[in-house]
């Protein structure tokens, strides 16, 4: 990168620092919108408002799981504000408060497959939605991935998974069927490990 395009970047990112926020509003449902006043350098306040999800900032961990016959595993489930209604995707689960993401991803690998391994790679970590959310992803690749149990859902998760070979999973990201960023990021991620 141009040092000239470093400087750039490192002075703006000095200048929309965020001095000091302070919460207006807060609720306490599930999902809730914190609002905030926000003080920039020279006194400006700017209005901003912060998704909140279960108390936590809605952090999540994405899990692209490789089995030992070198199969793929998707999870289908109700996305209901989706166009479809359902979403077929990686398994992924929020990070709680205080806990590793590498620990929170081979939670929701077991808890959603009822697969482990102990050879994952972290790939990725990301900002979902910057605008309004502190959300902060890590992706992860979960190689030689082995069944130990069943799945062991929340009482409000309808999950079920399926075993696909890797050029399917990849048809399936290009044909529209994979749609959601998070697992798209992950899978692109991952591609330099995976065999075709």
């Amino acid at each position: 990168m141009r040092k000239i395009v470093k400087e750039e970047i490192d002075y703006y990112i000095n200048e929309f620092k965020c001095l000091r926020k302070e919460l207006v509003e807060s609720y306490k449902n599930f999902i809730n919108i914190e609002k905030y006043n926000c003080e920039l350098k020279g006194g400006i306040v700017i209005p901003r408002e912060k998704i909140v999800k279960g108390r936590r900032d809605g952090s999540a961990a994405i899990i692209l799981p490789v089995t030992e016959d070198d199969e793929t595993l998707l999870v289908v489930q109700p996305r209901v504000f989706t166009r479809s209604g359902v979403g077929v995707e990686l398994p992924a689960g929020y990070i709680e408060n205080g806990e590793d993401a590498k620990v929170a991803a081979l939670r929701e690998l077991q808890e959603e497959t009822g697969f482990l391994t102990d050879d994952i790679i972290h790939l990725a970590a990301y900002y979902q939605d910057q605008g309004c959310s502190a959300a902060f992803n890590h992706a992860f690749l979960a190689r030689n991935c082995k069944r130990v149990g069943e799945q062991n859902l929340d009482k409000d998760e309808f999950i079920k998974f399926l075993p696909v070979r890797v050029d399917e999973m990849y048809e399936l990201a290009d044909l529209g069927y994979i749609n959601d960023a998070n697992s798209i990021i992950t899978i692109e991620k991952a591609k330099q490990y995976i065999k075709k």
